[in-house]
């Protein structure tokens, strides 16, 4: 809750400090000259409606959205060894952690994976692959099941869901500034929205949103640190880096949809900029040289 609180707090402070500046810069009096009547203020307002709504939606959805989407079973009641051995480790780390016991499943996949979501870190849910079962060994499991437990602890599904948010909202609000500047001034619409108004506001949510996502994307970078460095502490961080090294010799991409993803082998240059994980050399080493 005072996670949600700051991000909310932050969101409208940035939205107060845009409306400030624009009038000390006096780019609202300059919009104004030239016929674009823009309520700021107003804009700024419903930009965050739109740009909330759909994140917080995501958020409190994201559990049955991936039980759905992956084909997960919930054990409810351990079936065979496996399970017992996998809900009793999820137990213990959650206890170690400070979280409710998440909800444990496995869903059918042969790559090597895993993934937690929830919008309550004390009711979230772990999930594995069942290749992850299969192609990875006990103290391996155990490692990525902490990683996992570590993205509930740090908060990091409701911290995402509400960067996503906020970073929707400044791109409605200048996608529809620019739209209606360049149709108020350019195309020199003087009542109501004319075409390029759509058409140059389209373009500039898909252009912002592409920038947008740079951001996003590097912070869901910064928190796979912070997760793998969680999992070393649960489990052992030689523990941690046997798995990441697993992971690196299966040489396969992950097949789980966007932020679902657990790990992922990934490329390099500009595409980095919008890799969701860090390349898997590069966690490894960040463990090798942690103190």
């Amino acid at each position: 809750m005072k996670r949600i609180f700051l991000f909310l707090a932050t969101n409208i402070a940035i939205m107060l400090a845009i409306s400030v500046l624009f009038n000390v810069l006096g780019i609202k009096g300059a919009l104004d000259a030239q016929g674009v009547n823009l309520n700021l203020e107003g804009l700024l307002a419903m930009s965050a409606v739109i740009g909330m709504t759909g994140s917080v939606i995501s958020l409190l959805m994201s559990k049955w959205s991936a039980k759905n989407a992956m084909g997960v079973h919930v054990i409810e009641h351990p079936q065979n060894q496996t399970e017992q051995w996998l809900v009793s480790m999820v137990a213990q780390q959650a206890q170690q952690a400070g979280i409710g016991m998440p909800e444990v499943g496995i869903f059918d996949s042969p790559d090597p994976n895993a993934f937690a979501t929830g919008a309550n870190r004390n009711s979230a849910l772990v999930a594995v692959s069942t290749g992850l079962l299969h192609r990875m060994n006990a103290d391996e499991v155990e490692a990525v099941v902490g990683h996992e437990i570590s993205h509930v602890a740090n908060g990091d599904m409701v911290t995402m869901a509400l960067m996503q948010g906020v970073v929707n909202t400044f791109v409605y609000f200048f996608a529809t500034v620019i739209g209606y500047v360049v149709d108020r001034v350019v195309f020199k619409t003087e009542r109501g929205y004319g075409p390029a108004y759509y058409i140059v506001q389209m373009i500039a949510q898909i252009a912002l949103s592409i920038l947008a996502s740079m951001i996003v994307m590097w912070f869901s970078r910064h928190r796979e640190f912070h997760a793998d460095a969680g999992g070393a502490k649960l489990a052992g961080r030689e523990k941690m880096i046997s798995a990441l090294e697993a992971l690196q010799r299966a040489h396969e991409p992950s097949q789980l949809p966007g932020e679902l993803a657990a790990f992922g082998i990934n490329g390099g240059g500009v595409q980095r900029l919008f890799m969701s994980h860090p390349p898997l050399e590069e966690r490894i080493a960040a463990l090798r040289n942690a103190r």
